[in-house]
């Protein structure tokens, strides 16, 4: 597939989330991109966000057979489709997130699809104390202890691998972002994939009208902007970049005491030793709730090199992390 060749059909399966917004009006705009089919759960009305190239169907990625209709014809299709807190229960969960992606590639090498692009995470690698600073793709993804998200991903890289190579005429894409922020990620239809994801779903992300005095652990955390992951996946399904996996992050690498300073807070450092130390033992706690298991995000820095992204699919992010901060806050600065 040329970046010369024109008229292709893109399948997305989840276009109505945060991924998908960030994906959409690309592929609205582009050229070379003549149709597009999504597939969701819920309503959703493409004209109004303005999208006359969206043909969109309700369905279920629990159901191969509307997932074979849907991408009939299809190039190309983008499996966004996720559950990230898991409040419906695991059984419910893992149907959606594990078979339901497995449905999605077999559905696609069904219907003679050439490229199947996955949006994983950096979850993927797990919180591991081996983990270096600035991990590239060539360090293995592993199951995280607890935190159900993290071990999913990690099974569904491994599993689409064996399925990619039952099927070699699909080429398999795996973007693995870091915390996703911008307009859509908050206060919206998705919460934020990585460790802010319960804060987002239960407080919103907004910087505080008086500032407050907290602790904060002085860690080390990455962003990128749901625009710049909604280009990635754009060079996934138009560019002559090869198959494979591909991290994501804005530029810069941001501690949380400064993100507390973003939102309002008057920070007071904690070393990083002991919130390592302590987000292993609460990880290990029996009975943990499903939101508390985030907590193991905490206990050990996943912090990924970006380069072959830049150097391979032609991907460069607009914002760095800490524009994607302010952005996501609506205190980006000129």
């Amino acid at each position: 597939m040329s970046t010369a060749e024109s008229g292709l059909t893109v399948a997305v399966t989840g276009p109505t989330g945060t991924f998908g917004f960030g994906l959409l009006p690309l592929l609205e705009a582009d050229p070379r991109v003549t149709k597009v089919v999504g597939i969701a759960r819920r309503p959703f009305d493409p004209g109004a966000q303005g999208w006359s190239k969206l043909q969109y169907r309700r369905g279920d990625v629990r159901d191969p057979d509307a997932l074979r209709e849907a991408f009939a014809g299809a190039d190309v299709v983008v499996h966004l489709a996720f559950l990230i807190v898991g409040g419906g229960g695991r059984a419910t969960t893992r149907a959606v997130n594990v078979e339901g992606t497995l449905n999605a590639f077999r559905a696609a090498a069904a219907a003679g699809v050439r490229r199947f692009v996955y949006a994983s995470s950096v979850a993927a690698y797990g919180f591991h104390s081996d983990n270096p600073v600035g991990m590239t793709e060539d360090w293995p993804t592993r199951p995280a202890g607890r935190l159900f998200y993290a071990q999913e991903k990690a099974e569904l890289e491994q599993l689409l691998q064996e399925e990619a190579e039952q099927h070699p005429e699909l080429q398999l894409y795996l973007l693995r972002p870091h915390v996703v922020l911008g307009p859509h990620t908050v206060g919206g239809k998705d919460v934020l994939p990585g460790p802010l994801a319960p804060l987002g779903r239960r407080l919103g992300l907004r910087r505080l009208p008086v500032p407050v005095p907290a602790p904060v652990p002085d860690l080390p955390i990455q962003f990128v902007h749901e625009d710049d992951v909604g280009t990635a996946l754009l060079q996934c399904i138009v560019a002559a970049g090869p198959p494979g996996a591909y991290n994501i992050a804005g530029d810069g690498v941001l501690s949380l005491v400064q993100v507390a300073r973003e939102l309002g807070f008057l920070p007071i450092p904690l070393p990083a030793g002991p919130a390592h130390t302590a987000a292993r033992v609460l990880a290990r706690l029996p009975g943990l709730p499903t939101v508390a298991e985030w907590v193991e995000a905490f206990s050990h820095p996943a912090i990924m090199d970006t380069d072959k992204a830049k150097k391979e699919l032609g991907w460069e992010p607009r914002y760095t992390g800490l524009e994607a901060l302010r952005d996501t806050l609506g205190t980006q600065r000129p």
